[in-house]
């Protein structure tokens, strides 16, 4: 038996993707142009599919930070903090993410991923118990299994059931620790934050809330889920990423608990990972400075997650329970995401197809990611080859849906629209919106059932 006999099923998938000359597992992208465009195959493509939430990977200040660290700094550390020692940008940072936060402590690392995996491993040994929710990121679970703790999963976003969970665990050793997300990302769906820290409390848990996709998103200042529902003091850990709205790569963890920095010495990915390179460290510290001082990058992001969750829902089309930068339309099997994600790239279009294991409940997904960089005529542009693909595939009513911007009126969607396509729908007002077709409601249907939360916007309180 060969070595790489074992992922043969995997093999043939994958290949069968390779075949087709499109693997959404595979893309190349001869250059990318802008936070919204890029090239593939010589061809212009509109992106959406990059989680660059708030488009700072093009913004000449985080660009200008990241040349002059390298020319002063050099281009790499060779080492991890604990063997080559840190340098001034790492304090720095962490100098500036925990002023951010309003705590005391943070800590930097190499990726996000390696965030999760470091505190969690860290935080939870063998003697104690990580309760997680059901959706939570691979990262999360990877972490549980590193640090070898017990691991209790509780039904999505559901209070109740976390209740049930601790409630059997009360006379039973051992620390809880409680790991939410901020906003989902699969969905975007947003934790029940205020609920889940009622039931924290009441057991005299520990909660960690991994703020990855939340974080330049959601709060007053951009803080994330925790800020948004007013429970930051209820939060003993919160964890995030530098590759989303900072538009860069990292990650790191921010408290307030006393003896935190020992996690610097007893987090082993921490401690064996080579740290960030200088370049990074100036364009995740000006990322972060646009962030504080740039309120309105959050506006223009959440406006355009709306007017784009809204236009595929008025199209027909079954999306996640409310608006965030994730928008992702729901489709009825494998095969037809597959079918559907190709026909968008072959139209000029990027997105992400999105499978189980790495979706809940079994569910195919076409997954868009917003960006506060795109335009109103380039959302509207997705909206119309999102439009004509679900019409070719079956997937929505043949003739077009009231758009977003005169149904949501109230809704930052009152604008003008920008294209040929959007301006004809415009034009064609239906008496009423058109109904889902029966193949995309068979399978919405099932997942609305085994998705109890009432629909609302991400930021309500």
């Amino acid at each position: 038996m060969a070595l790489f006999d074992k992922y043969a099923p995997l093999m043939g998938q994958f290949e069968s993707l390779e075949s087709t000359g499109h693997n959404p597992f595979n893309v190349s992208f001869d250059r990318v142009l802008s936070p919204t465009e890029g090239m593939i195959a010589g061809r212009r493509i509109l992106l959406l599919g990059t989680n660059n939430y708030l488009g700072l990977t093009y913004d000449p200040h985080v660009i200008d930070a990241a040349v002059a660290a390298t020319r002063s700094l050099g281009a790499g550390t060779t080492g991890s903090r604990v063997a080559n020692g840190s340098y001034g940008g790492h304090r720095q940072l962490e100098r500036h993410l925990a002023d951010f936060y309003g705590r005391r402590h943070c800590m930097v690392f190499s990726t996000g991923y390696q965030a999760n995996l470091g505190i969690l491993s860290a935080l939870a040994g063998k003697d104690d118990h990580l309760i997680l929710d059901a959706d939570s990121h691979a990262s999360i679970y990877d972490g549980s299994r590193l640090g070898h703790a017990q691991v209790t999963r509780f039904r999505h976003n559901d209070p109740d059931d976390l209740d049930n969970r601790l409630r059997r665990l009360a006379d039973t050793p051992g620390d809880k620790v409680i790991v939410v997300e901020g906003i989902y990302s699969m969905l975007g769906d947003t934790a029940p934050l205020r609920e889940f820290v009622e039931v924290k409390r009441k057991w005299g848990a520990y909660l960690v809330v991994d703020e990855a996709h939340s974080l330049g998103v959601l709060g007053r200042t951009g803080r994330g889920l925790a800020e948004a529902a007013g429970v930051e003091d209820e939060v003993d850990f919160v964890v995030g990423t530098f590759s989303k709205s900072l538009g860069g790569i990292g990650g790191f963890c921010v408290s307030d608990m006393d003896g935190f920095d020992i996690l610097r010495v007893a987090s082993r990915p921490y401690m064996f990972t080579a740290s960030l390179p200088p370049a990074v460290v100036a364009a995740v510290t000006e990322a972060l400075n646009q962030l504080r001082h740039r309120p309105a990058l959050r506006q223009q992001l959440m406006d355009n997650a709306r007017r784009f969750h809204a236009g595929l829902a008025d199209l027909g089309f079954h999306v996640g329970p409310e608006a965030s930068p994730v928008v992702s339309a729901i489709m009825p099997d494998p095969k037809t995401a597959f079918a559907f994600w190709t026909r968008l790239l072959e139209a000029g279009l990027y997105t992400n197809v999105s499978l189980p294991p790495a979706t809940p409940k079994g569910l195919a997904l076409l997954r868009s990611s917003v960006s506060a960089a795109h335009s109103r005529s380039q959302i509207d542009h997705a909206l119309s080859l999102f439009a004509t693909t679900g019409r070719e595939l079956g997937l929505i009513p043949a003739e077009p849906a009231i758009p977003a911007w005169v149904k949501h009126p109230t809704a930052n969607l009152a604008h003008e629209p920008q294209d040929a396509l959007a301006i004809g729908f415009r034009n064609q007002l239906l008496a009423r919106l058109a109904a889902p077709s029966k193949v995309m409601a068979k399978y919405y249907s099932a997942f609305r059932r085994q998705s109890p939360r009432r629909a609302r916007i991400v930021g309500d309180k």
